[in-house]
């Protein structure tokens, strides 16, 4: 892998787009937009909406945030989709992007801050395998 500001690359695929290239531990929709995905936000990915939703194919992380956990299961989305704005990159993602500026017609909101917000409380999403 290749260095960038100090961090690791990693791949992290993206249907109907090809190969994103983000620093490990980067916001996904963060990484998404700098790649040219018109991936749509709208509530400054503070995990206030479901906008900004990926389902994976590949490489979900077992880690959730507590405001990603309860936005989903207020929107029956829990088990359904991921909030891009409340995962960090990691080598073998491999996502789909369930909503665009283009498919929708809105705008995207204001700019995500390059840190999670808010401050991440983890715990392990419903499904994940926390056997070795």
């Amino acid at each position: 892998m290749t260095q960038l500001d100090g961090g690791q690359l990693v791949s992290v695929r993206v249907e109907g787009f090809g190969v994103v290239q983000a620093q490990a531990g980067e916001r996904l929709v963060l990484a998404l937009e700098r790649a040219g995905v018109d991936i749509l936000h709208r509530c400054g990915g503070q995990a206030k909406c479901t906008t900004c939703r990926v389902s994976f194919q590949e490489g979900e992380p077992d880690l959730m945030t507590a405001a990603e956990h309860d936005k989903l299961k207020e929107k029956e989305l829990l088990g359904v989709a991921r909030l891009s704005c409340q995962i960090e990159c990691a080598e073998g993602m491999a996502v789909t992007v369930l909503q665009t500026v283009s498919s929708t017609g809105l705008e995207a909101g204001k700019a995500p801050a390059e840190e999670i917000q808010p401050e991440p409380v983890w715990s392990t999403r419903p499904g994940a395998s926390t056997e070795g």
